[in-house]
């Protein structure tokens, strides 16, 4: 008979490779030169798994950007974002592949997104990635 610390949650983590820009609609920025603003958005509710065990990831993410040309359509972002809810990824690399992806598609002025994730035995870890558009 198996003992307890044998036994395992079935659970399949899926690689970041499955997660993919194609679903970000970017939307023109009808005052772009006239103003620059701040657009700053909250998922409070984000989740995905951690590589090493498997188990569930919790915590929230800011995403503050000052656009140029364009911005992001949310429920397009919803989906995307969506997308790591089983990707087997690092805070760390979550992160700034955030960051990597919204920039590539938007090309902002700036970007910086945080992550603000729960405790782990005891430990919560906040991640910050920056972005500047270069002169």
């Amino acid at each position: 008979m198996p003992s307890f610390s044998d036994k395992q949650v079935p659970n399949r983590i899926e690689s970041p490779e499955v997660v993919t820009t194609e679903v970000l609609d970017a939307i023109a920025y009808a005052y772009q030169g006239k103003r620059d603003i701040e657009i700053r958005i909250e998922n409070p509710e984000h989740t995905s798994v951690c590589p090493m065990t498997g188990l569930p990831d919790f915590g929230s993410l800011s995403i503050m950007y000052v656009p140029d040309q364009k911005i992001v359509e949310l429920k397009s972002l919803k989906y995307y974002l969506l997308q790591f809810r089983n990707v087997g990824i690092f805070y760390e690399h979550l992160v700034n592949r955030i960051l990597d992806d919204l920039v590539s598609v938007l090309k902002p002025k700036q970007m910086t997104v945080v992550g603000r994730f729960t405790a782990r035995g005891g430990i919560t870890t906040e991640v910050t990635a920056v972005f500047k558009e270069r002169s």
